[in-house]
């Protein structure tokens, strides 16, 4: 069947396979050359198996939870949405949280996924004190920093190429109420939101929204937004029998894909205009419930309709910490001059990092989504190039078009990790569409 990832593109023809015990599994892996899937909410074809992949969504048990240190066991199929749905009444909040709460356990593992806290919690292997894999010879093993610790590193943002993630336990933080404080700084360009970003680097969550099409000295106008989790005796009075608010409803669906005529320049353009406008007028404190705060995009059913039949991509680049002024005003300007602009671009500034495959280091990311066209593949080659030369890498789970040549010229680790998939016979054994494009 043809599946695709959240972008929609690239469409991929595959064998969707969903087991529903480890004993199916090891069978599927006897036949090798398949990828785990979970949600399907990477973006391209880094879950989507060139001959088989395995969706995972049947291994959705949560297993055990330690209520005095927050220690949650859980089967990889299971949603984020759901911990938070069980533990946050308790009082438990996952420690790190990517943009949305509709991806999997596993797959937020494989990702190695981070969050608006990245400069003070780092990424999801922080959280992470074991894994369970499945090998390709079909044996169970525990991954920890202790046990097995080189294959527990290079599992944690391997995007599923060393094995098949069946479960974990990961470690959730105590907060007292359901709440954020939001604070908001208008920024009137680059050089003053990132001047923001150091200045406030003790906030416990901060992310920016970036105007790409503004340019000359408005270049990289921003609203930063900040965040602290909000404290019971911080609460109004009418908020006191609320402390832990559900998500709501979500209030739009999308159930057909929007004409692509609609995701033009003079729209972005105009939207930009007016979302830095009302930035810059409305309360610059707020308390705003968790689901507004962390997945503001989950309120739409199906958004990546957005961008037409034809799908989006994403691009998300990393750039070192001494090099992200000079490569973020080339990346900015190149995307505001060609005027293909995006609605949905964000900067966040990560704390540093070493690991054996992830995608952040210490610096600044930037994620910037595209229509797909002729136009937006050509600006992001120019990207890729402009990120390679300040010495910035990509996010996998965002890639869907990137080459093997871009990938080696931005990341040196490439070469020990595919030396490491050889030697333990992982190569033929797991293989998605995305390594196969990417020679990993």
């Amino acid at each position: 069947m043809k599946i695709f990832g959240w972008g929609r593109f690239p469409v991929i023809e595959t064998n969707l396979i969903a087991p529903s015990s480890e004993t199916q599994l090891k069978d599927e892996l006897s036949k090798g050359d398949l990828i785990a899937r979970g949600n399907g909410r990477s973006y391209g074809d880094s879950a989507i198996g060139k001959t088989t992949t395995i969706d995972m969504r049947c291994f959705n048990r949560m297993v055990e939870f330690d209520g005095d240190n927050g220690s949650l066991v859980a089967e990889a199929g299971v949603l984020l949405a759901d911990i938070i749905d069980v533990f946050l009444p308790r009082g438990w909040f996952p420690i790190v949280t990517p943009g949305t709460k509709f991806v999997t356990l596993g797959g937020m593992i494989a990702a190695d996924v981070h969050g608006k806290n990245h400069h003070n919690y780092g990424s999801m292997r922080n959280s992470v004190n074991w894994i369970d894999l499945m090998t390709s010879g079909g044996e169970v093993i525990r991954l920890s920093p202790e046990k097995n610790a080189s294959l527990f590193n290079w599992t944690i943002g391997g995007m599923g190429l060393t094995g098949i993630i069946l479960r974990a336990e990961i470690k959730l933080r105590k907060v007292s109420t359901g709440w954020i404080q939001q604070k908001t700084i208008p920024a009137g360009n680059l050089e003053a939101v990132i001047d923001a970003f150091e200045a406030n680097d003790k906030a416990t969550y901060s992310v920016a929204w970036i105007d790409c099409l503004a340019k000359g000295k408005s270049l990289g106008r921003s609203l930063l937004m900040m965040g602290e989790h909000v404290e019971i005796h911080e609460l109004p009075p009418v908020l006191n029998k609320n402390c832990f608010p559900s998500a709501p409803a979500r209030q739009i669906s999308l159930s057909v894909n929007l004409p692509a005529c609609l995701m033009n320049k003079t729209v972005i353009r105009l939207f930009n205009s007016f979302y830095f406008w009302l930035g810059t007028f409305k309360k610059q404190i707020d308390l705003v419930m968790w689901n507004s705060f962390f997945y503001p995009l989950d309120r739409i059913n199906d958004w990546n309709k957005l961008y037409g039949k034809n799908g989006f991509v994403q691009f998300q680049c990393v750039l070192p910490l001494a090099k992200s002024r000079e490569g973020l005003t080339q990346l900015l300007k190149a995307t505001s001059d060609l005027g293909e602009g995006s609605f949905l671009a964000v900067l966040k500034r990560f704390g540093t990092q070493d690991t054996a495959f992830s995608f952040p280091m210490e610096g600044y990311t930037l994620a910037l989504d595209f229509p797909v066209n002729s136009s937006t593949l050509e600006l992001l080659d120019t990207l890729d190039r402009i990120t390679i030369e300040h010495g910035g890498r990509f996010y996998l789970a965002k890639d869907s078009r990137m080459s093997q040549i871009t990938l080696e010229a931005s990341d040196p680790r490439i070469a020990k990790f595919r030396e490491m998939r050889q030697e333990l016979h992982m190569s033929s054994a797991f293989v998605s569409s995305q390594s196969h494009r990417l020679g990993l």
